[in-house]
């Protein structure tokens, strides 16, 4: 394996996530993904992103677990309500505390240990719930901080954010992702799914990702 031409993707197993995967393997990485059993109200993201790893034939995946519940804070990882009634003002209670400065931290300790210095996530800040770990701001910071705090950066050997979605939208990231062939019907995205993995269809991330699928239909009619 080329160590230089290879990339952690950080994959959660919904939209964003297996989009990025793609785009990363057409870049000519060979892809390692990362996903995280974290305490979220659901494991059927986790089930995607192994079907989505498996489809795109990554190098390896690793599921690694953290209990993010011992502190909750969010709808996702404690027994707080998720929201159905439409976006809300500020940040919503979806919002997991910390989550990508604790996923890309993990992401990055990977990267250095097999000598990969290129890591992809999939964060958007256009169609997006208001979360602060989403924006172009964040993204810079944390490879400032990732060059500042390793081995590797200090040498001169640099590490490189890729956030290839940050100002699209879902509209043009699933119209590039059917082009890179990925298969949405493997992805997750509902923050409140059935015990069979069904999506609840009224959470915001339901909205969002069934509205831009009725959009693209709509077009192709």
């Amino acid at each position: 394996m080329n160590a230089r031409r290879s990339a952690i993707i950080l994959l959660s197993g919904g939209l964003d996530s297996a989009t990025v995967l793609a785009i990363a393997k057409e870049q000519g990485f060979e892809c390692h993904a990362l996903s995280f059993s974290y305490g979220q109200r659901h494991q059927s993201e986790l089930s995607a992103a192994k079907a989505v790893a498996k489809k795109h034939g990554v190098v390896s995946h690793v599921v690694t677990s953290l209990d993010l519940t011992a502190w909750g804070g969010s709808a996702l990882t404690s027994d707080i309500e998720v929201p159905k009634e439409g976006k809300s003002d500020g940040i919503p209670v979806t919002y997991v505390p910390a989550r990508n400065i604790i996923f890309l931290s993990h992401a990055l300790g990977f990267a250095e240990a097999i000598g990969s210095r290129d890591i992809f996530i999939g964060v958007n800040a256009v169609d997006y719930s208001g979360y602060p770990d989403c924006r172009s701001e964040f993204i810079n910071a944390f490879e400032e901080t990732a060059n500042l705090a390793t081995k590797a950066g200090v040498e001169g050997d640099g590490f490189t954010i890729h956030a290839p979605l940050i100002e699209r939208s879902k509209i043009e990231i699933i119209t590039r992702g059917l082009e890179l062939g990925v298969d949405y019907s493997m992805t997750q995205s509902c923050y409140d799914p059935d015990e069979t993995g069904t999506p609840c269809g009224a959470c915001d991330a339901c909205r969002l990702r069934d509205a831009a699928f009725d959009q693209i239909k709509c077009r192709g009619s």
